[in-house]
């Protein structure tokens, strides 16, 4: 597998190599265009000025040795003949004349166009460029200025500053190089704080942390895994806690239950205390098996994720919940009183919200003295259903108040074990309103009793 830092290597060389190519294409482009054309276009215009001199008629001596006096002058080299086929005694390499001034040619010279040949000459050893500019006079073909120039490299256009460009180039690649392996170092070094970072989370130190130094892509992955860490965290301590209070709860009941049961197996109890005994085994079964049921039942909670809500009359539905707690409520001498709008119709799962109703009485019945009164009630406020259990239990202290729905989390843990409360309720009931899209709080008095309030959306008829 490559590394990273590899493909960006790659990547940075295939941008120089398509520059060098990119540059000699643009190098041999302006050579043409610029050079080349530049010196095809100068010989015409040097053809064109001497061919002014012409005066018409037979070539004369005195044009042919102005224009070999001009020749002298000039690096483009210029011959002036009656007769094309002179020329091979003119200049110093091979020319074929068919092959110079074909028929297609001479049409052209005789309209007084020029001719324009390109092409490698071995006497040279270069490409040759050469112009023939005709001398026309009443339609005849008189003779010819022929103009050629040898066309230099584009090695020979740069031998004079090569070794600068040899030490220019040389030192701009140095000079990349660096600049690339420094950007690269520091475009690593965060993805190299992340990778560390996410090989020790991996091994089970949800305590490391990314430090972000930037606020680019890479400082915001940073930053995301930073927060993937926290979560992570905190969710690893809850589970923690969450087997250790588990383990907690379970290992009461069970000593009882082994201890008792042994005992009883082997005859070490009297038969008078033998009923007790195996009531109190008994108590710490139910005990156990409350505990995992209201377990099982959180753990449902926290994977519902979406519910099929329907309408239901409120008032109905907390009916059928207080007839349920209306036995615990009768062992303790407690009266249950509904006072409940019967117009009110809420979106919500009937099983559902029955149990968030049941969990709350169940909850003041559990903390109130005997004899006590638990009211629950029912109205409208805005576009949602008020839902309150109220009763005048022993209350809970302020400070305890914000970790009420936090599970096993007990305000007097001895009188929750007592009574067989888990801790577990007020969980349950805080993970089913939030699947309803409602909200709830608690308010409590020491001493004075509890109200708990719930608000759940009421059902909209006119969307129907």
């Amino acid at each position: 597998m490559k590394k990273l830092s590899t493909k960006i290597w790659l990547l940075v060389v295939s941008f120089l190599v398509f520059t060098v190519l990119f540059m000699y294409a643009l190098t041999n482009f302006l050579y043409e265009r610029l050079y080349v054309q530049d010196t095809k276009q100068s010989m015409i215009e040097v053809g064109t000025k001497l061919t002014g001199m012409y005066e018409g008629g037979k070539v004369k001596d005195d044009f042919v040795e102005a224009v070999d006096r001009y020749n002298m002058y000039s690096n483009i080299n210029v011959f002036a003949v009656r007769n094309p086929r002179e020329l091979s005694a003119c200049v110093p390499f091979d020319i074929e004349y068919d092959t110079l001034i074909g028929p297609e040619e001479r049409q052209q010279l005789l309209q007084g166009n020029t001719v324009t040949k390109q092409g490698y000459e071995k006497r040279f050893d270069r490409q040759l460029i050469s112009v023939v500019v005709p001398l026309v006079d009443n339609e005849r073909l008189e003779g010819i200025l022929y103009l050629y120039f040898p066309l230099e490299k584009i090695t020979e256009l740069a031998s004079k500053d090569i070794t600068l460009i040899i030490i220019a180039a040389l030192l701009f690649l140095a000079f990349m190089t660096f600049i690339t392996i420094k950007g690269i170092g520091v475009i690593m070094k965060p993805l190299k704080r992340l990778q560390k970072a996410s090989h020790d989370m991996a091994h089970g130190d949800y305590t490391t942390r990314v430090k972000v130094t930037s606020k680019d892509e890479i400082g915001q992955l940073s930053q995301t895994f930073n927060e993937m860490a926290t979560s992570i965290q905190k969710s690893d301590e809850q589970q923690k806690e969450f087997l250790a209070n588990v383990s907690h709860e379970l290992r009461t009941p069970i000593s009882y239950i082994k201890g008792y049961s042994e005992a009883l197996a082997n005859g070490l109890i009297p038969k008078e205390d033998c009923d007790e005994k195996l009531g109190l085994i008994a108590r710490e079964a139910e005990r156990m098996e409350k505990l995992t049921t209201e377990l099982l039942q959180l753990s449902r909670a926290e994977q519902i994720e979406k519910i099929e809500l329907m309408p239901l009359v409120l008032a109905e539905s907390l009916r059928e919940a207080t007839a349920l707690a209306e036995q615990r409520a009768q062992v303790k001498q407690m009266r249950l009183v509904v006072e409940a709008d019967e117009e009110l119709i809420v979106e919500a799962d009937e099983e559902k919200l029955k149990q968030i109703v049941v969990n709350l009485i169940e909850n003041a019945i559990r903390y109130s003295d005997a004899g006590t009164t638990v009211f629950v009630s029912a109205c409208r406020e805005g576009k949602t259903a008020k839902l309150q259990v109220k009763d005048y239990g022993i209350g809970i202290p302020a400070k305890d108040l914000p970790h009420v729905s936090e599970r096993f989390y007990r305000v007097n843990k001895a009188r929750s074990r007592s009574d067989g409360g888990s801790g577990l309720g007020l969980s349950i009931v805080d993970q089913l309103i939030k699947v309803h899209h409602g909200s709830w709080k608690i308010d409590s008095i020491v001493g004075k009793g509890t109200t708990v309030t719930l608000y759940l959306p009421l059902y909209a008829f006119e969307d129907m």
